[in-house]
């Protein structure tokens, strides 16, 4: 099947600039993406065209050799086989891999690795796949801060694995190719297909481990959590999850925090909220109570003529921030029981206090209503 051409491909006009035709490429990269396509080779086959049509139209020197000759003009740098072709998705994601802008979290790899680079000698070095995990944590562990012991089952390399320098590339790498075009001869870099870039080969594999001598093991990680985190948080600990294959890099750890619900305090954002039930003689004749904080009990004294709804505020009493710039605070909500069912006793005392002036609703200026008292919650 013939080529088609590459503008066609990014679907950019043959004046587009720079900005456009990465734009395009980015596009259609995100849109076929293996990630987000998974075992499906029409997407994979148009994710390398674009990949391909980028390739030659974002170099000045191709770009202009593709707009004299076409395809033909490309040789093996494209028409020969190129991104279409010889080259696998890891060539891909090294090359453009930032042109996802961490999209698909640094995208790609092969045989359920991350992405990698090329060392200075131009071997290609692996990066280990991310670890996800959860961690519930109680308020009282968000107020304080808290160090994890996490048990998990990382993928490393296993005992006993040898390896050898690969016979095609030489340890490079690398394999150069020469290709005959209108204009001359062109030489071309690309993968090494026996090794895949590693620049070694496995001589000996221990029983029981993958394609790349990778085997599971389980270890305890130790996963410091700071104070002030929120619910859906996630905390990246560089370099504890899996191991790249022959001597690669290690993958991270990404901690997805949970925090549990408080039997008594509620959150919003860095400040607690908490209901407090006093009886109608508390409300009258005041009282000092005890209220819960994330760090133990506080007491407080309410006066003589608490009004139900009132509001105090415990400065200082909620959460750290986990930026760490301030504290929150406490802020308790007053509630006046009333009784539902009284005896005969003291309905007869109520019945006394009815209709006593003393006893008449007489709010004054100081007695703030409901929606003073919001307002004043967030001021």
């Amino acid at each position: 099947m013939a080529k088609r051409d590459y503008y066609e491909v990014l679907g950019v006009s043959k004046g587009a600039s720079d900005a456009e035709i990465k734009k395009a490429y980015r596009k259609l990269a995100i849109k076929y993406h293996p990630d987000k396509n998974p075992d499906d080779q029409e997407a994979e086959a148009k994710f390398k065209e674009a990949a391909e049509a980028y390739e030659v139209l974002s170099n000045a020197q191709k770009r202009q050799r593709y707009d004299q000759f076409g395809h033909a003009g490309m040789g093996g740098a494209a028409g020969g086989g190129g991104y279409g072709g010889g080259m696998n998705m890891d060539d891909i994601f090294e090359q453009f891999g930032d042109i996802f802008g961490g999209a698909f979290g640094g995208g790609g790899g092969f045989g359920g690795f991350g992405g990698g680079g090329r060392s200075r000698g131009g071997r290609r070095v692996f990066k280990g796949s991310n670890l996800r995990v959860r961690v519930k944590l109680t308020l009282e562990e968000v107020a304080n801060g808290v160090t994890k012991k996490l048990r998990l089952k990382r993928q490393v390399e296993a005992d006993g694995i040898n390896y050898t320098t690969c016979a095609t590339c030489r340890g490079s790498g690398q394999v150069n190719r020469v290709t005959n075009t209108i204009l001359g001869q062109m030489q071309t870099a690309s993968t090494c297909p026996a090794c895949k870039g590693l620049g070694k080969t496995i001589t000996n594999k221990p029983s029981g481990t993958d394609e790349n001598g990778m085997t599971r093991k389980e270890e305890v990680v130790e996963v410091k959590i700071p104070a002030g985190v929120v619910d859906g948080m996630q905390l990246k600990v560089s370099g504890k999850g899996n191991a790249g294959p022959m001597g690669g890099v290690n993958g991270d750890l990404i901690v997805v925090i949970e925090v549990e619900d408080h039997v008594e305090l509620e959150r919003e954002g860095q400040n607690l909220h908490y209901d407090l039930y006093i009886s109608l003689p508390d409300a009258v004749l005041g009282t000092k109570v005890d209220v819960p904080t994330v760090k133990g009990k506080a007491r407080i004294k309410l006066d003589p003529g608490t009004q139900s709804g009132k509001i105090l505020r415990l400065r200082g009493k909620g959460l750290p921030s986990v930026e760490s710039y301030g504290t929150g605070d406490l802020l308790v909500h007053v509630n006046v029981w009333t009784p539902k069912n009284v005896s005969d006793k003291y309905k007869k005392v109520f019945e006394e206090m009815q209709g006593d002036a003393e006893f008449d609703p007489n709010p004054g200026r100081s007695d703030k209503s409901f929606f003073d008292k919001v307002k004043e919650m967030f001021t």
